[in-house]
């Protein structure tokens, strides 16, 4: 007996594997194709949710779209009201599972292909085209879930036999709507222990199907399991900023908000679901004598399991249509319950994109990486100001109020590239597409260069220190002309973030940024020679021409860094 219970927690171990696997195959073989749809969303609600519900329904797993909408959210990809929709459109598209297991997983024995399917999954893995060994994990994935199916409906205690085994279970179903309420509670703690509404539906099925539990019993634990499934999302924005949460808890919301409409109608909401099923030629489920001795037949089993099924898709699909009116008001409402800490104030100088580590999906989370790294580039842009400024700073305080700052900013880039770097170390390499690695690799390489930026504001300040120490002072027409040479970093400044905002650097937008460089090289050999030949000519003070010399050659390197960061983009398309 014991190893039969092992037998069905290892039953149930391959199930969750084989679609997490599903889902991972499909995320890497689409790729940057999925980042693009799910970053385009609109304000139209309906489009919100029936991206939800495909995305969902291709994925199989409610709680990787929630999870994935929630990093969105955090990222500034999705605005909390497109969140809210989406992750309507996720709860409708989860139902998919349920049809799949009603269809395939019960009505024939899947598991006799399974075994074939992996083959193909190996065959096509050994292939040199990265997409076709996306695919055959999907296979493989797909395999191993009806698979893990199976074997759970082996291995489940026979109570005929041994009742004693789970007699708990069975004697929870007379005490009337009590029942019901325990029941939604068993499903809800059910899918908090197994992280995944879709294995719990399994179950849910599997213990209907051996008459364990009647159908209403059944239905009370699908409404639990869409309670539980909410909890994932709540785990992974309890690090997120203000509107990660708040996403999260408008799907626990509109979740908890469906379950109590679902419990006050819940004999007519039944009584409707067995009208359905009539029309569609089978008996009704709720009028099936249900017991684990029966001996049901075929059309009865089929009867309770597409009642689920029905039940399943209907009561998300009505929650939808009641609340997707509101979400404005659902907006509002979770906004007034979250409240951004003190410590959550916009603070332009602090992480804004990555604050909750990666996405649940891989391919998914550079996108957050992505613009925290313009946003990156966008600070470190600040500290070409400061530059200036404590070049034209003539009383000490203002030098030194100038100095701390880049100081300061040198500090944060070197902080925040540490962090960028450890969030992409964090994306579980095998999780990504060849494709994707070469951005990941871009991507270390432009923190690298963002940071050396914050080195050269603190090296100039440096400089900067020891000429004053030593009582110098540039010229207005030194000041003038580091002026120019600043300008010109400014133009390519401004041509990086463009260039980090978009997906991909074409060669004219190379050309633009390397014509930048080349006139910020040329400008900087002038500045010298000029310099050098004053000195000659006019007798100037050395040491402070030394100084001189040393900033624009500091202010050169930088755009070195900008035209490498370009670069590093180019390589990738």
């Amino acid at each position: 007996m014991l190893l039969q219970i092992l037998t069905l927690f290892g039953a149930l171990g391959m199930f969750l594997y084989g679609m997490n696997m599903m889902s991972s195959g499909l995320q890497k073989a689409a790729g940057n194709r999925m980042r693009t749809f799910l970053a385009a969303m609109t304000s139209n609600p309906f489009k919100q949710v029936m991206t939800g519900l495909g995305i969902t329904s291709i994925i199989q797993s409610s709680s990787a779209t929630t999870v994935m909408v929630v990093g969105f959210v955090n990222a500034g990809l999705l605005s909390l009201a497109q969140a809210i929709g989406v992750i309507m459109g996720a709860n409708i598209g989860t139902t998919v599972t349920a049809w799949l297991i009603s269809w395939l997983g019960f009505k024939m024995d899947i598991s006799v292909l399974a075994v074939p399917l992996m083959a193909v999954g190996f065959i096509m893995s050994m292939a040199k085209r990265e997409k076709y060994r996306n695919i055959s994990e999907f296979v493989t994935g797909f395999a191993l879930l009806f698979l893990g199916l199976a074997l759970m409906k082996e291995s489940v205690p026979d109570l005929q036999e041994t009742p004693e085994i789970l007699s708990f279970i069975t004697k929870w179903t007379g005490y009337g709507f009590g029942s019901v309420l325990i029941f939604l509670v068993f499903g809800t703690v059910l899918t908090l222990i197994l992280q995944s509404s879709s294995a719990t539906m399994a179950l849910t099925l599997i213990m209907m199907s051996l008459g364990w539990i009647p159908f209403d019993m059944a239905a009370a634990m699908v409404l639990g399991e869409n309670i539980g499934t909410t909890i994932t999302a709540n785990i992974a924005a309890a690090v997120g900023n203000p509107n990660a949460r708040r996403a999260a808890l408008a799907h626990t919301f509109f979740n908890v908000f469906g379950v109590i409409w679902a419990l006050i109608l819940f004999r007519p909401f039944l009584s409707l679901i067995g009208k359905i099923i009539e029309c569609m030629g089978y008996p009704n489920p709720s009028e099936i004598a249900y017991s684990v001795t029966m001996d049901t037949n075929a059309t009865e089993s089929t009867a309770a399991l597409y009642g689920v099924s029905m039940l399943h898709t209907l009561f998300n699909t009505i929650n939808t249509l009641i609340l997707v009116w509101f979400i404005p008001l659902i907006g509002k409402f979770v906004t007034w319950v979250i409240k951004p800490k003190a410590s959550e104030e916009e603070d332009n100088v602090k992480l804004k994109y990555i604050e909750a580590g990666p996405m649940g999906t891989a391919e998914l989370s550079l996108t957050q990486a992505k613009n925290e790294i313009v946003h990156f580039a966008q600070i470190s842009h600040k500290g070409l100001e400061y530059i200036r400024s404590a070049v034209h700073a003539e009383k000490e305080a203002d030098f030194e109020l100038y100095r701390k700052k880049l100081v300061k900013y040198e500090e944060i880039a070197d902080r925040i590239e540490y962090e960028i770097a450890s969030f992409l170390n964090a994306i579980p390499q095998s999780d990504l597409s060849e494709k994707t690695r070469s951005i990941v690799k871009a991507m270390y390489k432009i923190v690298g260069e963002l940071e050396s930026l914050g080195d050269s504001g603190e090296a100039i300040s440096r400089i900067l220190s020891r000429r004053n120490i030593h009582g110098k002072n540039f010229t207005a027409q030194n000041v003038a002309k580091i002026d120019s040479l600043l300008d010109m970093v400014d133009k390519a400044y401004a041509l990086m973030i463009e260039h980090l905002t978009m997906d991909s650097v074409d060669a004219d937008a190379l050309r633009n940024s390397i014509d930048c460089e080349i006139e910020i090289n040329n400008l900087r050999n002038d500045l010298r020679e000029e310099e050098i030949l004053r000195l000659d000519e006019e007798g100037a003070q050395y040491q402070n021409s030394v100084y001189y010399i040393d900033v624009i050659a500091e202010v050169e390197r930088m755009g070195d860094y900008i035209i490498n960061i370009t670069e590093a983009l180019h390589k990738v398309k």
